[in-house]
């Protein structure tokens, strides 16, 4: 049984290194967005608009990816998938670091390079959208039924620790350092480290076996029951579940429409999905650094503080935990609303007095300990909830889709935000957070203790009249 947990346990761990890998290449940008503004905007005169793009080009990878992960996961596996995301975060890697290598001349900035640069960090946002959408599909299809939970949400604290650990080797490169070494060379330094880590990814993925449901998938009965007994650590449990995988596969092929049960469970979950994202996680993650800059620090210590921000958030992931299954979902989401709503105005309240440092700080690193514990984690934990069984895989794939779509509309609209109102703008994804709170109130369920089934029937009993149009009576019980 020992040995059992230890394998577990080592693939977990490997395929969380997908997550790691998403929050590192999401978060990279936040050290060096300042020095390729300099390099390759300010020196081609283009406006803040196109600055903010540039920062969130990885982003339109991340849908591109997200887009396409069931397709390529279903065709050659979810090992295979995620080893194609480690090769792309390695070549974003090292051509974000240095865009000239094949067609340009380092310093001479131009348009041409501006694109280049931006190709290899949608090819690196492909990667994050392939792992975020595959690496906690294969945890959960290697993990055994009484600590899948479990594994699941600590893949979530990987990505928080994936951003903590860039910001601290940000910190480092930039230690001591000047601004027009930063500026010069730095900033190349920042993606490079990068190549570290997925090259480690890479590696291990070829440790690590493919999972028994893509090979039951597959007609690979033999090594499916194989492996699901080394997972299990029973021959009787293997064969069950085997059955089970089978029985799945088989039921599953019966295709409905996306609105199969109406429009109100999808209107709440990809309402939550985009409501994530425009509260304004990622602007404090992307432009931290900027954000503490303008409040008066310098280089060195801006980067410093931008540690807190990570280290804050793996902290109270462990909350989240905790809390998921005690407090339960709503109340996670709405007191998260509340406590965002407050820091936010917070932060533009002081900003319009005039008043920065600490006080500032403490409302900045509030806002990131009220979301990381509440709308980070536990969306994606509604998400894989909410929807009813025969449409959750449609579902889910959209919800993710609108989760990076969001984020790039959010985080591309920072810089002209930012050079109109300063940290004014907070005011604004302060009330989002407080029409978030009102909209999980009214329209969002609470989904702790209870079965999918009994989810779904939530939403039968909502869609009554519309189910019964369709001659689909409420009562009557979708398997």
């Amino acid at each position: 049984m020992k040995h059992q947990r230890y394998y577990i346990l080592f693939v977990g761990l490997v395929a969380s290194l997908g997550g790691l890998l998403f929050g590192y290449d999401t978060a990279v940008i936040a050290g060096a967005e300042q020095s390729i503004q300099l390099y390759l905007v300010d020196s081609l005169g283009l406006s803040s608009f196109i600055h903010g793009l540039t920062v969130s080009s990885a982003l339109a990878g991340c849908i591109i990816g997200a887009v396409i992960s069931g397709v390529i996961a279903n065709s050659i596996g979810r090992r295979n998938t995620l080893i194609i995301a480690a090769v792309l975060f390695f070549l974003s890697a090292l051509g974000s670091a240095y865009p000239e290598i094949l067609f340009f001349t380092a310093g001479e900035p131009s348009l041409a390079l501006l694109i280049t640069f931006n190709l290899y960090r949608i090819l690196g946002g492909i990667g994050v959208g392939l792992a975020s959408a595959i690496a906690p599909v294969y945890i959960s299809e290697m993990s055994p039924p009484n600590i899948r939970g479990k594994m699941v949400v600590t893949y979530n604290m990987s990505v928080v620790i994936g951003q903590t650990v860039v910001y601290v080797v940000t910190w480092f490169i930039v230690l001591g350092k000047t601004g027009e070494w930063i500026n010069d060379i730095g900033w190349r330094y920042m993606f490079a480290s990068e190549l570290i880590p997925a090259a480690v990814f890479f590696i291990l993925l070829l440790f690590i076996p493919e999972t028994p449901r893509y090979m039951a998938l597959k007609h690979d009965y033999d090594k499916a029951y194989n492996l699901l007994e080394k997972i299990n650590g029973s021959k009787q449990i293997a064969g069950e579940t085997l059955q089970q995988i089978k029985h799945s596969l088989n039921t599953s092929t019966e295709k409905v429409s996306l609105f199969y049960y109406g429009k109100l469970v999808l209107f709440v979950g990809f309402a939550v999905a985009v409501l994530q994202q425009f509260i304004g996680i990622n602007i404090i993650m992307y432009y931290a650094p900027r954000i503490f800059a303008n409040l008066g620090a310098d280089a060195s210590t801006s980067m410093f503080q931008t540690i807190f921000i990570g280290a804050i958030g793996v902290l109270v992931s462990f909350l989240a935990i905790k809390w998921v299954e005690e407090k339960g979902r709503k109340f996670l989401l709405l007191f998260g609303s509340a406590g965002c709503a407050i820091c936010l105005t917070a932060v533009a309240a002081l900003f319009f007095a005039g008043i920065q440092g600490i006080s500032t700080l403490i409302f900045i690193l509030g806002f990131v300990a009220a979301f990381q514990m509440t709308w980070g984690p536990i969306t994606w934990v509604v998400l894989s909830e909410l929807f009813p069984n025969r449409i959750r895989g449609q579902a889910v794939a959209v919800a993710v889709t609108l989760v990076w779509g969001a984020n790039l509309i959010a985080s591309s609209t920072f810089p002209p935000l930012n050079d109109a109102l300063g940290a004014g703008a907070f005011l604004i994804y302060g009330l989002i957070s407080t029409i978030a709170f009102f909209f999980v109130l009214k329209f969002v369920p609470e989904t702790k203790n209870k079965s999918l089934e009994e989810i779904e029937e939530i939403w039968l009993s909502r869609n009554k009249s519309e189910l019964e149009t369709k001659g689909l009576a409420p009562e009557k019980k979708i398997n």
